[in-house]
This record gives structure tokens, sequence and C-alpha cells, in this order.
């Protein structure tokens, strides 16, 4: 028997965008849930991951919950990216209370699309959606004067929906549970000086066939620091540039000797424009650069990025954030 693509060559596809980047030989196989570490957002993207002292949007929910402390207002938000493998789209509802601190949640799709079942030399006899679903609830405080603390449950599911004769590609569903925890320090006038911590991914084994051939989570520790500085202003401005730089270190849990590292560089005026650019250096074919702007009119905000690829011929991935403060 012939198919077109199996959903155990998705899985590789999957697998070959970042995940597995820290990963060494000896190291777990994180097969089912490896979507997790598939970057999310337009701010952060652009950034090159950067992101665990960051905060102040929706988008913290992927990186360091611990940042959704510092939402000004009440967001809603749609999060869209597209890999060579996958359609990625994520929507977020927000709310802020003073004294209660932010809670929110977010509903997380990754569509692989349809791929045609085919015996022999006929026509397609059947066809196999595989697809990640991820659901986030999420919950973030201020504790004292510059520390925050955030949380997220998460319900992890990998899911296969078949329709005709698929062979012995049938439907398969797994489901499995997992947090996010982290923190965030602000030092300094207005926080210029801000580190994370977060611990990410953290879970059950996600099974799909049986117990024995369960994978485990790819749980990652990512720590961050963030460096806001005001740029000198033109004669007689009562406003000027700002600039922040990011960079984080990450690594696999239990495996610290050889952490990824990224950076960032943002500049803007305000919130009303930034400019960002990043570089993720990771131990695979995905290292390379990013750009990307961030526009604010209102209460709406739009991020754009594009990563690139220093040596993969994968197509290179885009990312859109639009938040809407409520």
């Amino acid at each position: 028997m012939r198919q077109r693509l199996s959903s155990l060559s998705l899985l590789a596809l999957v697998t070959a965008i970042q995940p597995l980047a820290a990963q060494s030989p000896g190291d777990p196989v994180e097969g089912g849930a490896t979507f997790l570490l598939i970057p999310m957002g337009g701010r952060a993207a652009a950034l090159g991951q950067a992101a665990a002292a960051d905060g102040g949007s929706s988008e913290a929910a992927f990186w360091n919950p611990a940042g959704l402390a510092l939402l000004p207002r009440s967001e809603f938000a749609i999060h869209h990216g597209i890999t060579f493998a996958s359609n990625n789209t994520a929507i977020s509802g927000f709310l802020t209370a003073r004294r209660l601190g932010v809670v929110g949640i977010t509903a997380y799709l990754v569509d692989f699309g349809e791929q045609e079942v085919v015996t022999g030399p006929g026509l397609p006899v059947g066809r196999i959606s595989p697809k990640n679903l991820e659901v986030l609830a999420s919950y973030a405080t201020e504790i004292t004067n510059g520390l925050t603390f955030g949380l997220s449950y998460k319900l992890i599911q990998f899911r296969q929906d078949c329709s005709g004769e698929c062979g012995p590609f049938r439907d398969i569903v797994g489901t499995t549970h997992g947090v996010d925890v982290g923190v965030q320090y602000g030092f300094g006038r207005d926080d210029a000086l801000r580190i994370g911590l977060a611990v990410r991914h953290a879970g059950f084994r996600l099974q799909l066939e049986n117990r024995d051939q369960a994978d485990p989570l790819p749980t990652r520790v990512q720590i961050g620091v963030a460096y806001r500085v005001e740029l000198p202003r033109a004669a007689g401005a009562e406003r000027g540039l700002d600039a922040r730089v990011l960079v984080d270190l990450q690594d696999a849990w239990g495996r610290y000797d050889n952490p990824d590292a990224r950076v960032g560089l943002e500049i803007g005026y305000e919130e009303l424009i930034r400019v960002r650019t990043g570089y993720a250096f990771l131990r695979s074919e995905t290292s390379g650069p990013s750009v990307g702007i961030g526009l604010q009119v209102g209460r709406l905000s739009l991020d754009f990025a594009r990563v690139f690829f220093d040596s993969s011929s994968f197509d290179e991935p885009v990312h859109l954030s639009l938040r809407v403060g409520l």
C-alpha cells in the first residue's frame, strides 16, 4: 500500500521545525507534543524568541505567564503563524482586575491540512487530517512591587481524523495535561531592567498508542533579561525614542550544559510604532535572524514578524498578531 503522507511523517516534519533544536543523542524522544515549541506571536517571533522577561501582551501566555500581570487593560487577541508544515492560530481573551490580577483563556490550533490516502495506482480512497490542540487557562498577579507570578494550566491533544478508507491511518486521539509557571522581577525606574524565569510544558506524557509508547512533553526552562533605555531626544521635543535589549537562554529540563541563546532588539516611539529584530542561536537548521514591526492606534495593536533560516530549505515562517484592548 502507498500513501501520500502518513501521520508519522507529519510528526517528523513538525519536530524538524525547531522543537528538537536543543535535543542531543540520549535525550528522551518528544514526538507527540513538539508543536508546543513552535514559536507563536508576532512580537516574540520578531525578537528572536527572547521573551522570558517580556510582558504586557497576551503573547506572554506562550512564553512566561508572569508577563500577563503587566497587561495594562483587558485584551482580546488573535495570533496566526504560517510554517512549512502547518497553519497555527490562537485566540485569547484576558480580563484584568486591580486586586485580583489577570485571568484568561487561550485556544490554540495547529493544523497540518488534509493528506490523501492512496492504495496502489488508483484514486485516493480516504483522507486523514492531523491536528494539535491546546487550551490554556492562565492567571497572573503582582505579588509585591516589581515581582509578578504567573501560572497556566494546559489541556493538550493530538488528533488524527479519518474520512473514507484510511487503512492503518485510523482515527487517533491522545490527550494529556501540563502547566507553565513563571516569575518576573523589575529593577530601577519604571522597571527598566527586568528578569524572567519560566518552566514551560511540564506535565504528563502524551499517549497515542499505548503506555509504553507514550511521549514525554518537551519541558523547557527559559531565563531572560530585558533592559530598556531612553534615547536622546531632539532639542525641544517632549517625547523621544526608547530601545530595549532582550537576551534569553533556554534548555531542556534537567539538561543545562548547552542552552540555546536568543537575543532581541526593539526601538520605538512609545507604543505607536516599534521596530524589532532578533536572532535565535539554535542547534538546528532553524537558527537564524528575524525582523518585525509593531503598530498601535488607540486600543488596536498589530504585530508582524518574518523569520529567516540560516541553512534550511524549509519555507520560512510568518507571524501576525492582532490585539484589541477592552
